[in-house]
């Protein structure tokens, strides 16, 4: 969306005030701990941009809250799998030798969106060392949340997701849907026979830059089924919706969400209807 057509979509400029006031309403409060997915153009003309949704959420959390949004790196991978575009496969031996290493200080975020990559740089923040699903946090509990994140519990239950997931988080999907809810990946490795796959990336190991392979559990297509297991999700359970700005912003509780996930997927991947 260009800014021009921001400009003529948006009866009035968001600001940091405005933002705060609609983040109040929707239910966020100082001390939560919310894993955020969020598109700043479903937010109309916003003063400052990114960095103002950031302060208006910190203004709300107050400094006892924390912030979390993931910031994936899915282009440091093995180009073998690559599909768009892919590339010719006597390149795949040179990009694995010369990818330069995800480094969670300069490494930017892919397909991520602009408040996530405001908050990958922003003063304070820390960023898990996984090299393809890493996550950014800031407040109190920043470290905590990215200090563990083994290569083959990506997005289970040793991740940032699983900290979140026993720390009671809110999971805030800004002007975006389930197909960005992350934390539904989490219930995957909660079910059994769940597929595992080989991925690999350019690394730190210390010091030292490497490609490394490692076994993970290969996710479900998000496009394709978090929306409908969204739809199931809300049948059953109260969501908490309202606008923030032009956007419309759900917040629910991140284990509701996940349990919910957990069955929805068994069913799924047994061939059961869910229409539960």
């Amino acid at each position: 969306m260009s800014e021009e057509s921001l400009v003529a979509g948006t009866p009035a400029p968001r600001t940091r005030a405005s933002l705060a006031q609609d983040f109040a309403r929707l239910g966020l409060a100082r001390g939560d701990l919310v894993l955020m997915h969020a598109s700043l153009s479903s937010l109309g003309w916003v003063a400052g941009g990114a960095p103002a949704v950031l302060l208006a959420l910190m203004d709300v959390l107050g400094d006892t809250g924390t912030l979390v949004v993931p910031t994936q790196t899915g282009d440091n991978s093995d180009p073998e799998d690559w599909s768009r575009p892919p590339v010719p496969e006597d390149w795949w031996p040179v990009i694995r030798a010369e990818m330069p290493a995800y480094d969670p200080a300069i490494t930017p975020s892919r397909g991520m969106g602009r408040i996530p990559e405001a908050l990958r740089t922003w003063p304070g923040a820390r960023r898990s060392a996984h090299p393809q699903v890493s996550f950014a946090a800031l407040g109190p509990l920043a470290a905590e949340v990215t200090r563990d994140h083994p290569f083959d519990d990506g997005l289970g239950e040793r991740s940032p997701l699983g900290l979140l997931y026993r720390r009671g988080a809110k999971v805030l999907l800004l002007g975006v849907g389930y197909d960005s809810a992350t934390a539904i990946h989490l219930a995957e490795y909660r079910v059994p026979g769940v597929p595992r796959d080989t991925f690999g990336a350019a690394a730190l190991v210390g010091p030292e830059r490497r490609w490394v392979t490692y076994r993970d559990v290969e996710h479900l297509d998000s496009d394709e089924l978090f929306p409908a297991l969204g739809e199931g999700y809300e049948r059953l359970h109260p969501v908490v919706s309202g606008q923030v700005g032009s956007a419309r912003a759900r917040l629910l509780p991140m284990r509701d969400l996940v349990d919910f996930a957990e069955i929805w997927i068994a069913r799924h991947l047994a061939g059961q209807d869910n229409d539960i």
